[in-house]
């Protein structure tokens, strides 16, 4: 049995009277992957940056060790835990997009830490960061490295940072939420990567995530927190098995949601025609693309990262410019500017974006960015503003005490949701979801979208539905569109959509979407994919 690289034993977190990690305990040896799940706020981030000596804030270790290549570390021992990172320990962090300086090109930021360390040389450097990129699908490697982030998709920044980490060989990766910005067939061949990388090097890795299913296919054993706490411990297939805590089953049902009814005929409410989108003298990004949306209804997209879907969805809502189409609600010609729009046709139309640490502001409480809207859209002031955004934040199964907070005193998943009742506070037509839930856990997940439902029943809400999850779009959509390199491949409504026969392109995608099966990974690997010529062991040998 090989030799355990990180021990962690009875470790608390928290600061004064507040505990958020409270004694905890695991191990984890060379070449093993520990998956930790849990809700949103339940301590996995905390514990991931705690094992590399950083605490947030006020935070700081109350009692237990850690224990790091054969060297414990107590409490009054974090600052020495933390001269290992960027070195011995490695983080992939959950938003790539607050990871990373937008004033320099992208392969610069990935080599630096290595260089800085004097892991490799500059031109070493060079070498293995082009490399990195090919393994994790990145287009076009030399020209992907000039670019800088904001030229990028969501997706492809995720990736770019995972290959930071991985550029230095450290003894130990903590993986925050890794995939959580990428479509399902990117995200087969990141999990595959990190996998076979922890394997060959014998580096150990925490990955956090609050999908079981991505989970167990890379984890060799599972730690389920909740409050802080460790619920339960083992290995994964003991635990997909038979899980001991309601808990843990709960989560493994998340991954089987009902569909909904088979959709009737609504009138359209925004029809789009014969769309072109491209920046700059470059190829086009969407080209002469055509959909409806149905009223009181939900439209999915789905589709790679990269392939044009925020795009689409920014000229919707009337923040980019195309090079020709035509848009129109109830009817009536709708400006692609939305300075141009009124102010009753910006109410109808809201945006969910996909990223919450860059769409709220920093400096703002909660009450201050959702307030905002109540006030602008419904006049509210005084104690009828406190009782509609305590309102609000119980619909998106947020603590009312949470409006004083500011964006940095909440977790991924917490500051996703401040982002929805915001676009809710404005009792929008339509709705543009940019993943809304990807930075959830599954039952929360599940909650945001039984309350896209109840809206949609209550008040007859349109939605546009981007996301990379299949299951998502089995138990939200009536309609689904599959997108590829900018342009729609396939339509329709989603018993048509979903069901065989499938092109090449829609077959991927479904055979992509992770499961609790056992070897799926595997299993997946096996199917051709033209975008990632490259194997594993061609890159990694």
């Amino acid at each position: 049995m090989s030799e355990a690289l990180l021990q962690v034993a009875q470790l608390c977190v928290g600061h004064q009277q507040t505990v958020l990690i409270d004694h905890v305990s695991f191990e984890l040896r060379k070449g093993d992957v520990l998956g930790v799940i849990g809700e949103s706020g339940a301590g996995k981030s905390t514990l991931g940056l705690a094992v590399m000596g950083h605490y947030r804030g006020a935070l700081r270790p109350l009692s237990g060790s850690i224990t790091f290549q054969g060297e414990t570390y107590h409490p009054r021992d974090a600052c020495r835990l933390a001269t290992h990172q960027g070195k011995r320990v490695c983080y992939v962090a959950q938003s790539a997009s607050a990871g990373f300086n937008p004033a320099f090109p992208l392969g610069s930021q990935v080599i630096e830490a290595a260089c800085y360390h004097g892991v490799l040389t500059p031109e070493a450097a060079q070498v293995k960061v082009l490399q990195l990129f090919a393994l994790l699908g990145l287009p076009d490697p030399v020209q992907f490295a000039r670019r800088y982030p904001h030229q990028v998709s969501g997706g492809q920044l995720q990736r770019a940072m995972t290959a930071m980490a991985l550029c230095s060989s450290p003894d130990l990766i903590v993986f925050d939420e890794p995939t959580t910005a990428l479509d399902v067939t990117t995200q087969l061949d990141v999990l595959a990567a990190i996998r076979h990388a922890v394997k060959q090097t014998r580096t150990a890795a925490l990955y956090i995530s609050h999908d079981i299913a991505v989970v167990s296919q890379i984890a060799d054993s599972l730690l389920v927190l909740r409050h802080g706490k460790q619920i339960e411990y083992g290995r994964t297939a003991d635990i997909l098995r038979s899980a001991a805590h309601p808990y843990t089953r709960a989560l493994l049902n998340t991954r089987h949601p009902a569909p909904l009814p088979v959709a009737e005929h609504h009138a359209p409410v925004l029809e789009l025609r014969d769309l072109t989108v491209g920046y700059g003298n470059g190829q086009p990004v969407i080209s002469q693309l055509s959909l409806t949306l149905p009223r009181g209804q939900t439209f999915a997209l789905v589709g790679e990262s990269g392939s044009g879907k925020s795009t689409l969805a920014r000229t919707l809502a009337g923040l980019q410019k195309p090079q020709s189409g035509e848009l129109t609600l109830e009817g009536k010609v709708l400006s692609f500017d939305c300075q141009r729009r009124t102010a009753q046709q910006r109410w109808q139309i809201q945006y969910i974006y996909q990223n919450a640490d860059t769409a709220l502001n920093p400096r703002h409480r909660v009450r201050e960015l959702v307030g905002r809207n109540i006030m602008r859209r419904s006049g509210l002031h005084g104690a009828a503003l406190k009782a509609r955004l305590s309102q609000l934040l119980e619909q998106v199964e947020l603590a009312p005490e949470l409006a004083d907070r500011f964006p940095s005193q909440l977790s991924g998943g917490q500051k996703q949701r401040v982002a929805i009742a915001r676009a809710l506070a404005a009792e929008p037509e339509i709705l543009i979801c940019d993943e809304p839930t990807s930075a959830l856990d599954p039952l929360v997940a599940q909650g945001v979208l039984a309350l896209f439902r109840q809206l949609q029943q209550s008040a007859g809400l349109t939605l546009l539905f981007i996301t990379h999850d299949i299951a998502t779009v089995r138990s939200i959509a009536h309609s689904v569109a599959v997108m590829h390199r900018g342009k729609l491949v396939r339509q329709g409504l989603r018993e048509t959509v979903l069901t065989p026969p499938f092109d090449d392109y829609t077959a991927r995608l479904l055979q992509a979407e992770p499961t609790l099966e056992p070897g799926w990974l595997a299993s997946a690997l096996k199917v051709p994919s033209p975008e990632y010529p490259l194997s594993l062991q061609e890159i990694l040998t």
